[in-house]
C-alpha cells in the first residue's frame, strides 16, 4: 500500500442519491482548507465531482480512463481546482468502456493502485476516490487501492438494508484483493432533525455500527444543491450554511481519526 505517505480513501455506496459525490467534494475542500494537500479521483463516468468543482469537460484532456488503462500516470491527467491544495483526475464517458477493454487483463482490479503507489501521486497527504453507484470493476479498483471506505449513507427506510449489503462487499474485497481494508466511518447524509423516521434511521445505524458512525450529521440543505450547478464546493459557494459547517465538522472528525490511527 501506499501508507506510510498519504492516506487514501473510497467514497462509495451503490446506491444513488446519497449524498456520495457532495461528500467527496466538500471533505476534499475542508482537508485541503486546513493545508493538507487532496486529491480526487472521479471514477463515476457521470462526472459529477469534476463538473461539481468547475472542470469543463473541453478541460478534460486526460482522465481517470487513461490512468486505469495505463497511458498517462496521475500528475498527467490531475486539474489544479479553484481550491487551493485540491487537485482532480476528472472523469468522462471513456469509463462506461473499460470493463470491456480490460476485463481479460490479470491486473484489471489493480490498475489504479498501480497509479496510485507512482511518485507522483505520494505528494498527496490524502486521496479521495469518488465511486460509480454500482459495485463494478471500477469500485473494486477503488476499494483494491484504498486504506479505507467512507461510507455516506442517506437517513432514509431502506438504508440498513442497504448498508448491510455494502458491508458484505468490502468484505469480500478484503477477502479477495485487499486484506487491509478498512472502515473509514459512516457518515449520515441529508439528515431532517423534523422527521421521526430519520430521527430513528440515526439511532439503529448507530446502535448497529457504534463508533464507526461519524457523530456529525449532514442535514438537507438547499444551498449544498445548489453549488454544484455553480461548479463549487459548498465550502465556497456558502460557508456560513448549514451543510457547509456540516462538512467542516466531518473534515475535524476525519483528521481526528487518523490522528487516533496514527497513534495506535
Amino acid at each position: 500500500m501506499a501508507g506510510e505517505k498519504n492516506r487514501i480513501i473510497t467514497i462509495a455506496n451503490q446506491k444513488g442519491g446519497v449524498g456520495k459525490t457532495t461528500t467527496a467534494i466538500n471533505l476534499a475542500t475542508a482537508l485541503a482548507a486546513i493545508g493538507e494537500r487532496v486529491l480526487i479521483v472521479d471514477l463515476d463516468p457521470q462526472g459529477n465531482a469534476s463538473t461539481g468543482l468547475g472542470i469543463e469537460r473541453r478541460e478534460r484532456r486526460y482522465s481517470s480512463y487513461d490512468v486505469l488503462v495505463g497511458s498517462r500516470r496521475i500528475e498527467d491527467a490531475a486539474l489544479q481546482t479553484a481550491v487551493p491544495n485540491l487537485s482532480i483526475v476528472p472523469s468522462t464517458l471513456d469509463l462506461l468502456g473499460l470493463e470491456m477493454e480490460i476485463s481479460q487483463q490479470a491486473d484489471r482490479v489493480f490498475r489504479l493502485k498501480k497509479a496510485l503507489l507512482e511518485e507522483d501521486a505520494q505528494q498527496y497527504s490524502y486521496i479521495l476516490i469518488d465511486c460509480p453507484p454500482s459495485f463494478n470493476l471500477l469500485t473494486m479498483n477503488a476499494m483494491a487501492a484504498a486504506h479505507s471506505v467512507l461510507v455516506p449513507l442517506q437517513c432514509e427506510f431502506f438504508a440498513l438494508e442497504g448498508l448491510s449489503q455494502l458491508l458484505e462487499t468490502i468484505n469480500q474485497v478484503r477477502h479477495s484483493v485487499n486484506p487491509t481494508l478498512d472502515i473509514q466511518g459512516i457518515v449520515l447524509t441529508m439528515f431532517d432533525s423534523r422527521n421521526n423516521l430519520a430521527q430513528q434511521v440515526v439511532s439503529d445505524v448507530r446502535t448497529h455500527l457504534g463508533e464507526k458512525v461519524y457523530s456529525t450529521l449532514i442535514p438537507r440543505n438547499v444551498r449544498v444543491s445548489e453549488a454544484p450547478s455553480y461548479g463549487k464546493p459548498a465550502i465556497l459557494y456558502d460557508l456560513k450554511c448549514a451543510g457547509s459547517q456540516a462538512y467542516l465538522q466531518l473534515a475535524s472528525e476525519v483528521i481526528q481519526r487518523e490522528r487516533q490511527r496514527r497513534a495506535a
